[in-house]
């Protein structure tokens, strides 16, 4: 049987208008609701571990939720994956904004989580049926890139403000409307695009396990990544709860670190052109032992402060993006016939390696300091630079 490509008859905006919101909402889960993170134990009268725990079963669930549904939409298509994702990501926001009890409002957030991966997967698989290697792909990779660079610096923003007039059930509200919404232009304009049947065989997915270069980038992937989750998941313990900010000066302090993100991605290309991928890596990686050294400096010297939590975490920002732009590159690059399998795997490792030993580095240490995310970014950078090493030592004996 023939490959099939199916059509897709909307322009580049209207496509674009019909599958970022679920994009969007699967980060705005997460960051909206960061501004209540502190107040949340003595609301649900709970423990500021089960709390974190909100935070990290959705990063793990939305990295494990892809491995799951993107051999299911191979199976039965894009639209059914995507549409019941995003009916229960409706259904478990709003039983999120009613729950009484942590038990609960942990289950509806597992739940997010899990549909949310479900609609992350069936948007990026449609993208991929329908553009292929068409350049509205790389436009449309680049747009949603765009868009979620500004997720972290508006959510915690809108969130203060939502939970400050209405109370953070509203948050939860809020984005089960936006998803039923979604969900609803989905139905009337979201067509099957699965391919119908294909003559090639795969290839087995071990190859993926034993590349060095997979692995090195996966984990300076998460490197970065691990980061701003250690930098979010401290961040309102600190800025809040010590150093005295309200949410609304909260999230304002938060949004800069985004804005610089965003910034500094406005010169990936220039980056990659003069760097290389590794040297970008490489950079990176500096950039976050740099910023770790200023965060641990303004820890041993004084009480929590713009200067010495937020703005070493502009040099990290950096970092991310420094490495953030080409891990993708260097981790698939020599996967092409199975890019669908290791996409979810380099995702899903990264969610995993993200929510467990950041979450570890925020638990075992002073969560309401800089310790947790000088450790994490410290020993993870240290960590890439040697998997670096090695992958240039093994790339040159070739």
């Amino acid at each position: 049987m023939s490959d099939i490509r199916p059509s897709w008859a909307y322009s580049l905006p209207a496509a674009l208008l019909l599958m970022a919101p679920f994009d969007i909402l699967a980060s705005l889960a997460m960051d909206i609701y960061l501004p209540v993170v502190p107040s949340m134990p003595a609301i649900l009268n709970t423990t500021p571990a089960v709390i974190q725990l909100t935070l990290s079963l959705y990063m793990i669930m939305l990295g494990l939720g892809q491995v799951v549904f993107g051999p299911l939409s191979d199976r039965i298509g894009r639209r059914p994956v995507l549409l019941s994702g995003a009916l229960v990501f409706a259904a478990s926001s709003f039983g999120a904004a009613l729950a009484g009890s942590a038990p609960i409002f942990v289950l509806c957030r597992l739940l997010q989580a899990i549909s949310a991966s479900a609609a992350l997967v069936a948007t990026f698989a449609t993208v991929r049926d329908v553009y292929g290697n068409r350049p509205e792909q790389a436009i449309i990779y680049a747009t949603f890139g765009s868009i979620l660079s500004f997720v972290p610096a508006l959510g915690p923003i809108a969130g203060a403000i939502i939970a400050e007039r209405f109370g953070w059930r509203a948050i939860f509200i809020l984005l089960s409307l936006l998803a039923l919404a979604a969900t609803f232009h989905a139905m009337a304009k979201w067509h099957e695009t699965r391919p119908q049947g294909s003559t090639a065989p795969r290839r087995s997915i071990w190859p993926i396990f034993r590349s060095r270069s997979f692995w090195t980038y996966t984990l300076a992937f998460s490197a970065g990544m691990g980061t701003f989750f250690v930098f979010f998941s401290t961040a309102p313990r600190v800025l809040i709860g010590r150093a005295g900010y309200s949410e609304l000066g909260f999230s304002i302090a938060f949004a800069t670190v985004a804005v610089v993100m965003i910034a500094a991605a406005r010169f990936a290309g220039w980056f990659v052109e003069r760097w290389g991928v590794a040297g970008c890596v490489a950079r990176g990686m500096g950039l976050l032992l740099i910023g770790a050294a200023a965060l641990a400096l303004g820890q041993l010297h004084g009480m929590p402060s713009f200067a010495s939590f937020v703005l070493p975490m502009w040099i990290m920002a950096v970092g991310i993006v420094f490495a953030g732009s080409v891990t993708a590159n260097g981790a698939l690059a020599e996967f092409g016939d199975i890019a669908g399998s290791a996409v979810a795997f380099y995702f899903c490792i990264q969610s995993l390696i993200v929510s467990l030993v950041g979450t570890l580095a925020v638990t075992a240490l002073d969560g309401d300091s800089a310790w947790p995310l000088v450790a994490f970014s410290a020993v993870m950078a240290l960590l890439v630079l040697a998997a670096l090493h090695r992958l240039r030592r093994h790339t040159a004996l070739a």
